[in-house]
């Protein structure tokens, strides 16, 4: 398409520093052992024990094709990003209220489901480069979910424009109006007015010559919006060690602060750098005497 990288440079170079200063302004790593488990509330928080944070870690998709490949070499430590998603809940538990034990007290439960790792690598700069790359990638995954849910809105608008336009011709022939000529023709006119906002939205969405210019006016518009399309926050928490929040004042709340990456799509995360020892993750067959032992 003739002008296609003149509109997309500023797009292009906005994204790239908006992904460059997002991955850059994550916390430092964390030492994800035993040590640190011990002593970073943090991971306390996202995992139920030591051996279930490093037994995921272990099953982890990412980090065992990396290790199954050349890139990883017998690396001793192994740098990625830890993402989670985190669900607050209404319950009613038990809570010690001055010297009583209070039952059926509404609390807000905190948990943490579908840890998964990104970019393992035995680098943390090429973890980080990694990092980028993919939070790239994902404003034109983006760009890309609008794009086809603008051809299925447009082929839905012209479905919807094709039957009412044969009702509309129907109506004119009298084979669908057993009412008087006066509702008849107030039948005909809503149509006619539903026909018009029709065409209206098509128009809205291009006509089929102006597609592919549509989609390049997607993609610029994505990029050049990266901070609305992927955004970073902190949030603060304050819990018990059953991860139920507590009030900061509480004397045995556990205060961390996570940063949550949240999409457009409405996804959200809470992340988590971490730098992980592989002489501390269990053998294979270690796993596989664990799972027949549950079993």
């Amino acid at each position: 398409m003739p002008g296609y990288r003149k509109r997309l440079r500023e797009p292009v170079i906005h994204a790239i520093d908006h992904v460059v200063t997002l991955v850059d302004g994550f916390p430092a790593p964390l030492a994800a052992g035993p040590d640190g488990y011990r002593n970073d509330v943090r991971l306390a928080a996202l995992f139920a024990s030591i051996q279930d944070m490093l037994q995921l870690f272990s099953r982890d998709r990412a980090l065992t094709d990396y290790r199954s490949g050349p890139e990883d070499r017998g690396s001793e430590q192994i740098s990625a990003l830890l993402l989670a998603r985190r669900t607050e809940r209404n319950i009613l538990g038990m809570d010690l209220i001055g010297d009583q034990v209070r039952r059926d007290v509404a609390q807000v439960s905190v948990s943490f489901s579908g840890h998964h790792l990104l970019e393992p690598q035995a680098s943390a700069e090429e973890c980080q480069r990694l990092l980028k790359r993919r939070a790239f990638d994902h404003l034109l995954v983006l760009a890309l979910g609008q794009i086809a849910e603008t051809g299925m809105q447009r082929d839905d608008l012209q479905r919807q424009r094709d039957l009412l336009q044969r009702q509309l011709q129907a109506m004119k022939r009298g084979s669908l109006s057993f009412d008087t000529p006066e509702a008849s023709r107030t039948e005909q006119a809503a149509l006619q007015t539903e026909l018009d906002s029709l065409a209206q939205q098509l128009q809205a969405l291009g006509a089929h010559a102006d597609v592919l210019k549509l989609h390049l006016d997607i993609v610029a518009e994505r990029l050049a919006t990266a901070e609305q399309q992927l955004r970073k926050q902190e949030v603060e928490l304050c819990l018990s060690p059953m991860n139920i929040r507590l009030d900061r004042s509480d004397p045995s709340a556990r205060q961390m602060v996570f940063q949550e990456l949240e999409s457009a799509r409405g996804e959200r995360a809470s992340l988590l750098p971490v730098l992980i020892a592989t002489r501390d993750l269990p053998h294979r067959e270690d796993l596989v005497t664990a799972a027949e032992r549950y079993l």
